[in-house]
């Protein structure tokens, strides 16, 4: 690819706009970094557009629900803007709150419901989930390999170390489990194992 096109670059800005203000957890750096970076991941696989551009935005719908945009607002403007393909593919990798009967669902609910969903999820939307995995646990692993306390790191995080590690580890398991075998599957088997050798 010699540039990204022009859907590409208005779903980096889509991004920057929406994810405004919002950084990565325990850091300075601007969130919209990640999105950049699961997109530079898919490019680097060889995805095709519809991929990359719902790697961009795959946490809008998850993190943007504040500043007068409701949900059905952002998933409104996501179908009209980039097309009922990418709405898809970012729901089907977005955390879902509420359980098919409305009912506030807790951190390991939401876990437990977004691995059961991954069973319907398409290759595109797996793509993402991968590449999304692959670039948190990679840049963990670098901060925890540039710190002299461990803990400032996985602090950031509400599961702490066990909790985070054994997430990874579960939708690496799980997407094995449905036969999905992507080449950057092995990039996420490493990154997972990494992790779990790292104090």
């Amino acid at each position: 690819m010699n540039g990204y096109s022009d859907r590409i670059n208005h779903a980096l800005a889509f991004a920057a706009k929406h994810h405004d203000r919002q950084v990565r957890k325990g850091t300075r750096l601007p969130y919209v970094t990640h999105a950049a970076n699961v997109a530079l991941i898919l490019t680097r696989y060889g995805c095709d557009d519809i991929t990359v551009v719902s790697g961009i935005l795959h946490d809008v719908v998850e993190d943007c629900v504040r500043d007068g945009w409701t949900r059905a607002m952002l998933e409104a403007r996501l179908a009209d803007k980039f097309g009922e393909d990418v709405l898809a593919t970012v729901l089907a990798v977005t955390k879902r709150r509420l359980d098919d009967k409305g009912g506030e669902m807790d951190r390991d609910e939401r876990n437990a419901d977004y691995l059961v969903r991954l069973a319907a999820a398409d290759d595109r939307a797996r793509w993402v989930c991968v590449a999304d995995k692959v670039h948190n646990g990679s840049v963990t692993l670098a901060d925890l390999r540039r710190t002299v306390d461990p803990n400032s790191v996985w602090g950031r995080f509400s599961g702490g170390r066990t909790s985070t590690i054994a997430w990874y580890r579960a939708v690496h398991d799980r997407l094995v489990a449905l036969g999905y075998a992507a080449p950057i599957m092995t990039e996420l088997r490493e990154v997972v194992e990494h992790l779990e050798a790292t104090p």
